[in-house]
């Protein structure tokens, strides 16, 4: 699978959690990410990168604003379309949520284990397994792994269906700097080879640097967009204040 095009336009998130209380997560942010590109999502803590990242994989509804991802408009989906748009995007995440009483390799299979698939699923897993460097251990228990090997099963695991996008949310920040260097070379070396489109949300420039492109994130707004010539108008517009309403990430 080719990797999706992204392109967010207007979107905003905002919880409304009683007694007149609003927390603003996004707000009126658009961005575009080309097929095949590396994009870092960067901003401190509640600067509403982890509210993108649920919205673009359908994991969170949208109060304004639209997702396209491919040839799908996420924020139109339905409730029972949106299992099938997720098996089509990948999910990496900060704490590695492996099951604890599945064996590595049925950690990978876990996510399409119900489903009826075009490929064997034991087959596939355990190449991506060998992709990560992990085929050693795939009858070894999540327990018994470092961080880094916990990281490397769960990439492994987000990439069974081969999504056309990877969404990976702080994967580094459980990990020291060494292996936090090393899964990000192992997910820019794994985007190549299959030509996906990375989206890593980060609070670290040193992650977010190893991108194609950095969208800096603050008060749920986007405040700036290195992207290459060619990128949308629009997208990432410097001019924008940060918002004076609370936000939440």
């Amino acid at each position: 699978m080719s990797g999706f095009e992204v392109s967010v336009e207007g979107l905003s998130k905002v919880y409304e959690v009683g007694g007149g209380v609003r927390l603003v997560a996004l707000d009126n942010v658009s961005l575009f990410a080309g097929s095949g590109e590396a994009l870092a999502l960067m901003g401190p803590s509640g600067s509403g990168k982890s509210t993108l990242l649920h919205l673009i994989g359908a994991m969170d509804e949208a109060s304004a604003g639209s997702i396209r991802v491919g040839e799908v408009e996420v924020t139109g989906l339905s409730r029972s379309k949106q299992p099938a748009y997720r098996r089509t995007v990948g999910f990496v995440f900060q704490r590695f949520h492996l099951l604890p009483a599945l064996t590595v390799l049925d950690n990978v299979i876990a996510p399409v284990l119900p489903y009826r698939t075009p490929f064997d699923k034991k087959e596939e897993a355990t190449k991506l397994l060998e992709a990560v460097g992990l085929y050693e251990k795939a009858s070894t228990m999540p327990a018994r792994l470092s961080g880094g090997q916990q990281q490397r099963v769960a990439i492994a695991r987000a990439l069974i269906n081969d999504p056309g996008l990877l969404l990976a949310d702080e994967p580094t920040g459980n990990l020291d700097t060494a292996t936090g260097k090393e899964i990000m070379d192992l997910i820019l070396r794994l985007r190549t080879e299959r030509g996906m489109t990375v989206i890593v949300a980060t609070h670290d420039p040193a992650v977010a640097a190893r991108c194609d492109r950095i969208v800096s994130l603050r008060d749920g707004r986007v405040v700036s967009d290195d992207a290459a010539a060619g990128r949308r108008p629009g997208a990432g517009r410097e001019d924008l204040e940060p918002g004076k309403d609370r936000k939440e990430d």
